[in-house]
């Protein structure tokens, strides 16, 4: 009988365990540098991977550069091939923590706290601190943040014929759906 209870406690917590790490492939990252009276500068993507523990609150996320898209196949050229080289840096980065976590204040009303991390992009990395918020929707954990970040700390060259037509700084806006690790 007590094998028996000790086998069902273990089972109990590894599933707990188990089910503490929460994953999306399908994550959404928006930025937008538009400037009033231009041609939109905006860009989506798809396919950005978070993964988010939600014992430590350890967040890691990562978009594939070349996943951006623009309604403007001229402006995706650009932005690859001239500002941000994706050929030689491929990838951006984020890996950080959310502040004082807490699984059971996340319900399915917005819960807010406090993330700070580094993200890394053209090959620079820079501390980023912002909000995120939670809902809990079914099984999945749905996540959204903004923040903005400045294209000169990130190494990214601006030519001055089009710099009238760019942002000084680009609004990034994330979702990811998040759903347990198997």
């Amino acid at each position: 009988m007590i094998k028996n209870i000790t086998l069902l406690l273990c089972l109990i917590v590894s599933s707990a365990l188990f089910s503490q790490k929460m994953i999306t492939r399908s994550g959404e990252i928006k930025f937008e540098a538009s400037m009033p009276a231009f041609e939109e500068v905006a860009a989506k993507n798809n396919a950005a991977s978070c993964l988010f523990d939600t014992s430590t609150g350890e967040i890691a996320a990562l978009a594939l550069v070349k996943g951006f898209r623009f309604k403007v196949p001229l402006m995706e050229e650009h932005f690859n091939e001239n500002y941000i080289e994706s050929d030689q840096f491929p990838k951006a980065s984020f890996k950080g923590k959310v502040i004082n976590f807490v699984a059971s204040k996340v319900t399915t009303t917005k819960s807010t706290f406090d993330v700070e991390g580094h993200l890394t992009l053209h090959g620079v990395t820079k501390k980023v601190k912002t909000k995120i918020t939670f809902v809990q929707s079914g099984e999945k954990l749905n996540s959204t943040c903004a923040f903005k970040v400045n294209p000169n700390d990130y190494n990214i060259k601006i030519p001055s014929v089009v710099k009238s037509k760019i942002a000084e700084t680009i609004a990034i806006n994330i979702k990811f759906d998040l759903e347990k690790k198997s």
